[in-house]
């Protein structure tokens, strides 16, 4: 009886299920191996202290300007891209075949260097905005210098996609004369090109920066304490107790997890092999397939970047190009959010059902009820977030007062009470979370500074629109494309950068609503990650599952096809979004696309009231794509589609079951 009891007491204290200390020694290997943001440095001696040091600085720097106000423009700016710099090349060698535990000599010089390029705008900031863009020699080198650092930084962080993509536009802005039709301008100077990315607030120091230096770093912090203080442990473990025990209920676990957990990381990658090393263990031990535990995962994962409050950062960079509040945005993706979740929901039912799988013990679960009962309060911070962004608050506050609700929340119970230590290692796990960011929202500002200076974007929009012919649906199809190649090598935050300055343009043109064709190249540039052959977040759960890594791509290819549908659903239905809302026009959005959601799901999976034959799965197809269409025909016979088949399996599930039908 005492160990019934002391095995309660576990369970609601949300420490039934966590990852053992291999569990997350093989989650850094798999981290490391799939995404070169999480190859750092082992540093020994005293590296690790000076990491410490400069992260700590970092944080509390960007928590002092979070309280008392920012400072000017690239006051604010260089700063924060010179503390990731030198952090870079402090944590990532030249070579992920080349790492050492210590800092090389050539690494030394490119920190000081880093530290250099930042300290010369906090030092000549006055002089700088005076030369009105008639800079010197000494301007040109160290302008030169703090692009080339940023190159480099971004290969080791990002990988050599975005790398080459940004030294490709580079060269463009030189050789403008030299090329042909509406790419050609008429180019400039080395000079000229540099120090406007460096010394500008179009380039390097744009946008993107200024985004990542106020809002992105500070729930960069906030998603690190919910770490630290064990409340991401705890919702997981909610999710599991809750979904648990019914049909397919690990799976369905790591999809309500995922989705938790994903909102507040900006990885999709790193939410696999966090959530993912607890519930795809579970997933397995009740009999699901290996690629299909790894898909459920990354496909879950993956999706909660789309799920609001918080989203990745790439949402907060939305806000700033479209000039909207943060919540609007938050809102608008809260449906198109549901129905991605919904889908993968749906397929995981469904394959449960099929292959006859049922949950956990109900011995084995944690007790929910009991962790809600005792620990609601952990949830308060998620909760304070929502209410501080609905009444109005700034988003750097916001963060700023849900990471004090964090701190609070965490001294009410003593397996979440907080310690100095923890404190500090919340700063510093916050701060190395945030150079991937950084470095990518840099790189991704060389590109948009290029399109700007030259003028590319709006030739580019209008080539586009020019190859689709007009066709609304064209034009969606190529942005797709453009944002799902784009998304295999480049880091989310700057796909959104990249697409958002050249195809979503082309969507406005064709008369889609500003905020819905943002949403569309921020969505396609996210699923990239589950998208094959380049499926990183499906890739880095095949590890996790001890799964070939390309059928588990094709697994979560399927299972997340709702997120390939959903953007045409609330282009074609912008009601959906809150914008140019119409009741008969949302009911009717809604109706339709849950109803085509299961049906695609059903097809893909097999199964709908029974396992299919070939043409009924043809059927169930024809059936999804007629009811996400916006015309009431297609609609109607979607839904009589349905009925037929639904009525013809359930009178097939009662004959085999020896029942009249």
């Amino acid at each position: 009886m005492a160990n019934k009891k002391d095995d309660i007491e576990k369970k609601t204290a949300g420490s039934a299920i966590a990852p053992d200390k291999a569990a997350e020694l093989g989650a850094e290997e798999i981290l490391a191996k799939y995404d070169p943001e999480f190859s750092f440095r082992k540093l020994k001696g005293y590296w690790p202290h000076i990491v410490t040091a400069i992260c700590v600085i970092w944080s509390i720097g960007q928590l002092y300007t979070a309280a008392f106000g920012v400072f000017p423009s690239t006051l604010q700016r260089a700063p924060h891209v010179g503390f990731a710099l030198v952090l870079i090349y402090i944590l990532y060698a030249v070579s992920r075949k080349r790492t050492s535990d210590t800092v090389p000599w050539n690494d030394l010089i490119l920190i000081v260097l880093s530290a250099g390029v930042a300290l010369y705008h906090v030092i000549f900031y006055e002089d700088i905005i005076y030369k009105a863009g008639n800079f010197d020699n000494l301007d040109f080198a160290v302008s030169l210098v703090a692009v080339l650092l940023i190159l480099e930084a971004s290969r080791r962080v990002c990988g050599i996609v975005i790398t080459v993509l940004a030294a490709i536009f580079l060269v463009y802005a030189y050789v403008g004369p030299e090329l042909p039709g509406f790419l050609a301008h008429p180019g400039f100077t080395v000079k000229r090109i540099v120090t406007f990315q460096w010394l500008s607030t179009e380039g390097i120091l744009g946008i993107p920066i200024d985004v990542s230096s106020t809002f992105i770093f500070l729930f960069m912090l906030f998603a690190s304490f919910l770490r630290r203080s064990g409340i991401g442990d705890w919702m997981t473990n909610v999710a599991v107790g809750l979904t648990g025990g019914a049909v397919g209920g690990p799976a369905k676990a790591a999809v309500i997890a995922s989705s938790l957990q994903g909102t507040i990381s900006g990885s999709s990658v790193a939410n696999v092999v966090g959530t993912g090393s607890v519930t795809i263990p579970l997933m397995k031990s009740i009999g699901y397939r290996r690629e299909f535990a790894g898909a459920v995962e990354a496909c879950a994962s993956t999706g909660g970047q789309l799920m609001p409050p918080i989203m990745g950062a790439a949402a907060f960079v939305m806000t700033e190009f479209l000039n909207i509040p943060y919540i609007n945005i938050a809102i608008a993706a809260a449906i198109p959010a549901v129905f991605y979740f919904t889908g993968v929901f749906i397929s995981v039912h469904l394959e449960a059902k099929k292959t006859g799988l049922h949950g956990i013990p109900k011995e084995d679960l944690p007790d929910w009820r009991g962790l809600l009962r005792t620990r609601w309060t952990l949830a308060m911070p998620i909760v304070a977030i929502v209410a501080f962004l609905t009444y109005g608050f700034t988003p750097m506050l916001a963060a700023l007062l849900g990471l004090i609700a964090i701190i609070a929340v965490s001294f009410l119970h003593a397996e979440t009470r907080m310690s100095l230590k923890d404190f500090v290692q919340g700063l510093e796990d916050g701060a190395r979370s945030a150079l991937p960011v950084v470095v990518a929202c840099a790189t991704a500002g060389i590109i948009v500074g290029i399109i700007t200076l030259s003028g590319l974007g709006l030739k580019m929009a209008g080539g586009i629109v020019a190859l689709a012919g007009g066709s609304v649906y064209l034009t969606l199809i190529f942005t797709m494309i453009s944002s799902l190649i784009l998304g295999m090598g480049v880091p989310t935050t700057a796909n959104y950068i990249i697409q958002s300055t050249i195809s979503a343009p082309a969507l406005i043109q064709v008369g889609i609503p500003p905020l819905a064709a943002h949403l569309f190249v921020f969505y396609f540039g996210i699923i990239a990650d589950i998208t094959p052959p380049v499926a990183l977040a499906a890739f880095a759960a095949s590890g996790v599952a001890k799964s070939a890594p390309f059928r588990t791509g094709i697994e979560a290819f399927k299972l997340g096809y709702g997120a390939y549908i959903v953007p045409y659903v609330f282009v074609m239905f912008p009601s959906l979004l809150f914008i140019r809302f119409s009741l008969p026009s949302f009911v009717e959005g809604l109706m339709t696309t849950f109803l085509g959601i299961f049906a695609i799901g059903a097809c893909a999976t097999g199964y709908f009231r029974r396992p299919c034959r070939w043409w009924e799965r043809v059927l169930l197809l024809v059936a999804g794509f007629s009811l996400i269409s916006p015309l009431l025909q297609y609609e109607i016979a979607g839904v009589a589609i349905m009925v037929f088949l639904y009525v013809r399996q359930r009178t097939a599930v009662k004959r085999e079951a020896g029942i009249d039908a």
